[in-house]
């Protein structure tokens, strides 16, 4: 096994533990067992559980970088509400490194780390911008944007906490009219806040 697929082996390995306990509670032994390899090849490839974590949590940002998208044709609705079902189904399958991630005082939580959500904030916000014609943003623009985010990270903490309540279609719909709606407020102050597509033009299509 080559060491950039032993190295993955062990973040996969790391990451299906989170999938049963919090990263706190996952111990070098652990991982080991569940990776089957032994302690002395653990750190060959990692100084401590911390540096693992680190890994692994960042894997879980890579891919939502990576598979979290709007294209720049079609309604946006639509487009929105396929996004989120990419963004709910990578936090579904990662709850506790997705929780761990977003929690400043996990005793997981680093610079690195906070720097892994500033940077998944940063592409969903720059990833809007670009789709709705709008490179430049105006204050209130991108008070909204990054509001929205926000109200993205929080409702989808309390939905995985809560036992995953409301379903993931209302929640995403919710989430897709939540935008729409501080748009249209947005819009209202500020005339020069328009979207390429307009709120008033926006239905839920789900």
């Amino acid at each position: 096994m080559t060491p950039e697929a032993r190295r993955a082996q062990l973040v996969s390995a790391a990451l299906d533990l989170y999938g049963a306990r919090s990263p706190e509670e996952v111990a070098v032994e652990d991982v080991t067992r569940a990776a089957d390899v032994s302690r002395a090849l653990f750190y060959r490839y990692f100084s401590g559980m911390e540096e693992l974590h680190v890994a692994a949590l960042g894997s879980v940002a890579e891919e939502l970088i990576d598979r979290v998208a709007l294209p720049t044709d079609g309604p946006l609705d639509g487009q929105l509400a396929d996004a989120l079902d990419v963004f709910l189904d990578v936090v579904g399958r990662h709850s506790r490194a997705y929780i761990a991630l977003l929690r400043s005082g996990s005793v997981v939580s680093t610079g690195e780390t906070d720097a892994m959500v500033d940077g998944v904030r940063d592409h969903i916000v720059d990833l809007l911008c670009v789709r709705g014609g709008v490179p430049d943003p105006t204050p209130l623009q991108l008070m909204t944007l990054r509001g929205w985010v926000a109200l993205v990270e929080g409702s989808v903490l309390v939905w995985l906490e809560a036992g995953r309540v409301p379903a993931h279609a209302e929640l995403r719909d919710w989430l897709v009219e939540q935008l729409f709606a501080m748009l249209g407020v947005t819009v209202a102050r500020d005339p020069d806040a328009q979207f390429s597509t307009t709120p008033s033009a926006l239905g839920t299509s789900r």
